[in-house]
């Protein structure tokens, strides 16, 4: 396949290394146990319990740096898919570790729900409710629960599910609304970050509402879980998916389209979560539908989202068509996942192949040689970003470690569908 070519004149393209499948289930099992390691060693925070906060691009500590809720939902899920994944409890200490301080810190015992941020003592600071932090951990919880058998876990997401459905959800226009209040009233400035649209609705929350959704179907089976993820998922490909292959991103509460901007690492992460929700209900309608639109996001997406050198830009304005060509760290392992799907369900191993070029470029230009973990994000020529984390509110150990257990598991059991 034919590659976009690169605006640098002296830049050639990266050598694509076509890689067997042992090989690249070997990479992919030996770099999820860096990255675990990786936070292992550097973020535990003997002195004021749960985790850092911040450490900086060259891995330094951040001693006094707030504490973020999707940080340490993040680092609770990833221990325990890890423990899944090895199938063993040598991370039940680390997860309850994880768990205790969600419970004792972050937890809003008065008014439900999460707090947005607390301070590197572990004293709320930001009391805002975001729906998208109450998914991150409902998802992080049913994980652990699936792991640790922990009742109390899975007790508390659903206390969050059940405030979602009855608050969050607009039981008129449909979807879920972006922010409340510390006591769930109507918030003014429901930015999820400051690069944000002020949107009432957006695609990044319901995206992870349904990977929180799909887990907790999962492990439970209930079926007002089941219904809600249906729902959902519905809802996603009626109001959010484009005729070309794209998700919009941001919306009024009447649903009126508020950008113009595609992000491509949620288009080929939403196209293998859909699958995965679709397939976890057993809709065989849907399964097909969502298999059958994955293909056309993938072939979408390597039309507009890879360089030559197999990484993954950023986004695209779907009307002026420019791009952001910086290259972060996690539309590459979500690139890799949605295309593992895509060739699972079509056999045509131009998505493997594809797949492989992207993971030759994390191990080149990605993961960090020096100081550990993953670069947040390289500019078109694959020089890091020095001023962003390496630890930090979003930067988490999530997307790839995820993406290193999916390889296993994709390339270990082809035709999945």
């Amino acid at each position: 396949m034919m590659l976009k070519k690169s605006g640098s004149k002296d830049k050639k393209p990266a050598e694509k290394r076509d890689i067997s499948h042992d090989k690249f289930i070997k990479q992919s099992v030996q770099e999820l146990a860096n990255i675990l390691s990786f936070w292992q060693l550097n973020t535990v925070d003997n002195s004021f319990s749960g985790f850092y906060g911040r450490r900086d691009h060259f891995n330094r500590l951040i001693p006094k740096a707030h504490k973020g809720i999707i940080l340490n939902t993040r680092i609770l899920w990833s221990f325990s898919a890890a423990g899944n994944f090895y199938g063993n409890n040598q991370y039940l200490e680390i997860c309850g570790r994880a768990f205790s301080y969600l419970k004792d810190k972050f937890k809003d015992e008065e008014y439900g729900g999460v707090y947005w941020m607390v301070d590197y003592k572990g004293f709320p600071s930001i009391t805002r409710k975001q729906t998208y932090a109450q998914a991150f951990t409902i998802y992080s919880l049913a994980e652990y629960y699936k792991y640790s058998r922990d009742q109390n876990a899975l007790d508390w997401a659903f206390e969050i599910f059940y405030q979602l459905e009855r608050i969050a959800l607009d039981h008129n226009s449909g979807g879920y609304i972006e922010c409340f209040t510390r006591d769930w009233e109507p918030i003014e400035d429901m930015r999820l970050s400051e690069k944000d649209l002020n949107a009432s609705k957006t695609m990044n929350t319901h995206l992870h509402i349904l990977e929180a959704y799909t887990t907790l179907f999962e492990v439970s089976r209930n079926e007002k879980v089941g219904s809600a993820l249906e729902n959902l998922i519905y809802l996603v490909l009626d109001k959010f998916l484009t005729k070309d292959g794209h998700f919009k991103l941001f919306f009024s509460s009447d649903w009126n389209s508020l950008s113009t901007e595609a992000s491509f690492g949620h288009d080929i992460e939403a196209a293998w979560l859909l699958i995965n929700a679709a397939r976890e209900l057993g809709n065989k309608e849907l399964i097909i539908s969502t298999e059958s639109i994955a293909v056309s996001i993938a072939d979408s997406f390597l039309k507009n989202a890879l360089d030559c050198d197999y990484g993954v830009y950023n986004n695209m304005d779907l009307h002026t068509k420019q791009v952001d060509t910086d290259k972060h760290w996690w539309p590459q392992a979500e690139a890799i996942v949605g295309l593992l799907y895509v060739w699972n369900i079509t056999g045509i191993n131009k998505y493997l192949d594809i797949a492989s070029g992207i993971w030759t470029f994390i191990e080149q230009t990605i993961i960090d040689k020096t100081n550990g973990e993953w670069f947040f994000r390289v500019n078109k020529e694959g020089v890091p970003y020095e001023n962003e984390n390496k630890v930090g509110p979003w930067k988490c150990p999530y997307h790839n470690s995820r993406a290193c257990m999916e390889i296993a598991r994709l390339l270990k059991q082809p035709g999945l569908n």
